[in-house]
C-alpha cells in the first residue's frame, strides 16, 4: 500500500492557495482543469517532499475546487492534516503575523493547531525535540475548537 493525497473542497482557490502556500510554505506541483467536469485539482507538496512529489504526485494534498459555487460544513469531521515543523513557535508566530488564529497553542513546545479557510483542522508538530515550553505560548488559552 502506498499514501496518495489527501482530497480537501475548498470554496475559495484564491484564498485556499493563498493559505497553503503563501502562510503554510506548502508548493504547487500540479494543476489540472477539468472543464466537463466543470472543476479544477491543485496538488501541493511540503518542500522537504517536494522532489518525490515532483515525480510521483504523492505525498500530496488535492485541493478540489469545484466552479458552481458550494458551502462545504464541517471541516472537523475531516480529522486533521499533520505537518512536521523545524521550529514550532517561529512557525506559530508567522501564522499569527499574517492574521492566521492559533486554536492550540504550542505550550507544550511540541504541537498547536490552526485551520484552514475551508474550517479544515491543521496540527503542527515540532521536528525531533520539543521545544522548552516558553511565553508566550506557555500562558496562551485555547481558541475556538480544532
Amino acid at each position: 500500500m502506498q499514501y496518495l493525497h489527501s482530497m480537501i473542497r475548498v470554496r475559495d482557490l484564491d484564498e485556499s492557495l493563498t493559505f497553503y502556500c503563501d502562510h503554510l510554505g506548502l508548493i504547487e506541483v500540479d494543476r489540472r482543469e477539468h472543464e466537463k467536469g466543470r472543476f479544477t485539482l491543485v496538488f501541493l507538496a511540503a518542500p522537504d517532499q517536494l522532489d518525490k512529489a515532483k515525480v510521483s504526485k504523492t505525498p500530496t494534498i488535492e485541493l478540489t475546487y469545484n466552479w458552481d459555487k458550494e458551502e462545504y460544513a464541517g471541516g472537523k469531521n475531516f480529522g486533521h492534516l499533520a505537518f512536521a515543523v523545524d521550529d514550532i513557535y517561529q512557525t506559530c508566530q508567522k501564522l499569527m503575523d499574517v492574521g492566521v488564529v492559533i486554536n492550540r497553542p504550542p505550550r507544550c513546545g511540541h504541537m498547536a493547531f490552526i485551520k484552514s479557510p475551508d474550517g479544515i483542522s491543521i496540527e503542527l508538530l515540532q521536528k525531533n525535540e520539543d521545544l522548552i515550553p516558553q511565553e508566550p505560548w506557555l500562558s496562551m488559552p485555547n481558541t475556538g475548537t480544532w
